[in-house]
């Protein structure tokens, strides 16, 4: 069995049932970071379509229809299938090296993972081809969705549903590997930043994805079923649907936003070429606005009549979490104070992210005040305030780091002059678009809107606005255009590319073995690689272990069939209502699958495979030459 893992596979075929039966979490961290661009494309094309319809007034590119649909599918797809996935993709690449990790604690579930969150998306966005998308916004409130003709609303609450599965399965996954596999030596207080942020976004997954999908499952079973949760003619309650929501959906916020402030906080020491100012209270911070985040849901619905009171305790407790928000952006700036800094694109998009970022925060504690939030509510103020936020951190955030680790995922490198061209374009661009949304808001435009008319004096604005948004477009195609050119550079074949790297990922040559680290590596400070660099270490590594066997996990099909069974199954699920004949027996052939992969799974011993030491030193002098890893 073991010396498949040495000899290289070639053509076409053999390379895609790798990548469909894959467990290994580095080529995981590449196909989530695919599958995440390929909807971060399909939803930035969305919002260039909306911001073309809105560039003059009365216009009619779109009708109202078509407006709502690609509304709806541009928020739920860049939140849920694009800024996750691309965050999830950085996540299976570095945090096993950041820990001296071979894989992650479950590599099973994390193909899993991958594939539900897959399929689910696929399903969702097959709607637009079979009768028309979800058309009640990305939050899609009972009100609205409950009365939404056609099976659109179907389409989001089964393709969540699904997709949901697979980000819990992740989440999972990351908590047990990051408590149970770091490398001797690495204890909490050493672990990266980014490491740490990983292990609070897995926390927050386990607890914020179960009310969304207590709250689909309702949503499920009142449109098809009639079961009356939301209708509040019959006894129900849609303010109910807005409460399960945003238990889910402010953390949700925190989800995205701690892995891009944990990115940011490994590229700010490297190219500030000194260690991150006051790590420990970036820890506590870190931890501080998980917990948080659970308390805060309200504000969303400070508009809803929960009284005085209730909007007072959000209000005040909206405005505690600015505070370790606040600690967080001193330690960036006290970072950076006083280095010797570089200025590399991942250092532009750090440098952009400050500023952005803290105009977001400063909006949204003004919407902490629950009765300026009264005349905010609903209006293109919260627009801009939400995309200060998601894209002045979130996506920066992304972007930078898709140049950082460029080098350690694919072995090669993104080009600098194309970077900037990107970072200018984009960072230009995203302010045009939505800084100038702020006067909007206050000048009263409503949110939603499709359309409206001549002499209410918002035609410039929204005109500058689009122009934003078309410069934002060129900026991705700049760096669309930068990954193509990539893959057909040579290959870089060397060790911290940077050349001021400081934590274990960099420490490993490119590109990196299946099996991560020939030896466990002995961990003995905080920055392992930096110190193992100032004490003259060539390798950048001290070993705990001798050279010896490793164990690894079998590749499988199973996920993927698991996954095929349930998107079979939501099929029959969605065109039950309509009394198709045959919706039932199409669930019972996609759970038959799924449930019949499960058994297969569980009656077969899977005890995965060992790697020779012969072969660890034919596959390190097969990827570097004479002499393996030095």
């Amino acid at each position: 069995m073991s010396s498949v893992a040495v000899a290289k596979k070639k053509g076409f075929g053999a390379t895609l049932w790798d990548y469909l039966t894959t467990v290994d979490h580095k080529k995981l961290g590449v196909m989530y970071l695919l599958a995440g661009t390929l909807f971060f494309a399909i939803a930035g094309l969305e919002a260039l379509l909306m911001r073309i319809q809105l560039m003059l007034p009365n216009n009619d590119f779109v009708s109202a229809g078509t407006f709502n649909e690609l509304l709806t599918m541009h928020g739920t797809t860049m939140l849920f299938l694009a800024a996750t996935p691309l965050l999830f993709g950085f996540m299976n690449a570095v945090v096993p090296l950041q820990i001296g990790a071979r894989d992650v604690a479950f590599p099973f579930l994390n193909s899993l993972g991958f594939w539900l969150f897959f399929l689910g998306a696929i399903f969702l966005h097959l709607s637009f081809f079979l009768g028309g998308a979800p058309d009640a916004g990305w939050t899609s409130y009972a009100s609205l969705s409950l009365y939404s003709p056609g099976h659109g609303i179907d389409f989001y609450v089964l393709g969540l549903q699904i997709s949901g599965a697979g980000t819990l399965i992740s989440g999972i996954n990351f908590i047990v590997t990051i408590i149970t596999m770091r490398a001797p030596g690495m204890t909490f207080m050493r672990m990266p930043l980014f490491t740490w942020t990983t292990l609070i976004t897995s926390a927050l997954i386990l607890f914020a994805f179960p009310p969304l999908t207590v709250a689909l499952f309702f949503m499920l079973v009142d449109r098809m079923f009639g079961a009356n949760f939301f209708d509040h003619v019959m006894g129900g309650n849609t303010i109910i649907w807005e409460h399960l929501f945003w238990i889910f959906g402010h953390p949700e916020v925190y989800i995205l936003v701690l892995p891009a402030f944990g990115l940011f906080s490994e590229i700010i020491p490297v190219f500030a070429r000194k260690r991150l100012f006051g790590y420990s209270s970036m820890v506590f911070a870190t931890i501080l606005i998980g917990f948080l985040g659970f308390m805060v849901w309200a504000h969303h619905m400070f508009t809803t009549g929960l009284g005085p009171t209730a909007n007072a305790i959000f209000a005040v407790s909206t405005m505690a979490i600015a505070v370790p928000t606040g600690m967080k952006v001193f330690n960036w700036i006290l970072t950076i104070w006083g280095g010797s800094i570089k200025v590399t694109v991942p250092m532009l998009y750090a440098l952009g992210f400050i500023p952005s970022f803290v105009a977001g925060g400063v909006t949204g504690v003004m919407q902490a005040t629950a009765p300026l939030d009264y005349q905010l509510h609903d209006s293109y103020f919260i627009v801009a305030h939400f995309h200060y936020v998601i894209v002045g951190g979130i996506v920066l955030a992304i972007f930078g780091s898709m140049h950082f680790y460029w080098p350690i995922m694919f072995n090669r490198a993104l080009n600098e002059t194309l970077g900037k061209w990107t970072f200018w374009f984009f960072f230009i661009g995203f302010h045009l678009t939505f800084f100038i949304q702020h006067f909007l808001g206050l000048m009263g435009m409503p949110r939603r809107v499709f359309t409206y008319q001549a002499d209410q004096g918002w035609d410039l604005f929204n005109f500058i606005s689009s122009i934003g948004a078309i410069m934002m477009a060129i900026g991705v195609l700049i760096l669309v255009f930068n990954i193509i050119i990539s893959a057909k550079s040579k290959p870089l074949n060397c060790r911290d590319y940077w050349g001021d790297g400081r934590s274990l990922e960099w420490a490993l040559k490119t590109p990196v073995p299946f099996y991560n680290f020939k030896q466990t590596p002995l961990v003995r400070g905080y920055d392992p690689y930096w110190l193992e660099k100032h004490e003259g270490n060539e390798e950048g590594m001290t070993y705990a272990e001798p050279l010896g066997e490793i164990h690894m996990p079998n590749n499988s099909i199973l996920p993927l069939v698991m996954s095929i069974g349930l998107f079979v199954a939501a099929f029959g699920a969605l065109y039950h209502p309509d009394g198709e004949a045959w919706s039932i027996p199409v669930i019972i052939i996609g759970l038959a699958i799924t449930v019949g992969a499960m058994i297969v799974r569980s009656m077969k011993d899977d005890l995965g495979f060992h790697v020779h030491v012969e072969e660890i030193v034919a596959t390190e002098e097969q990827l570097y030459g004479k002499g393996g890893n030095k």
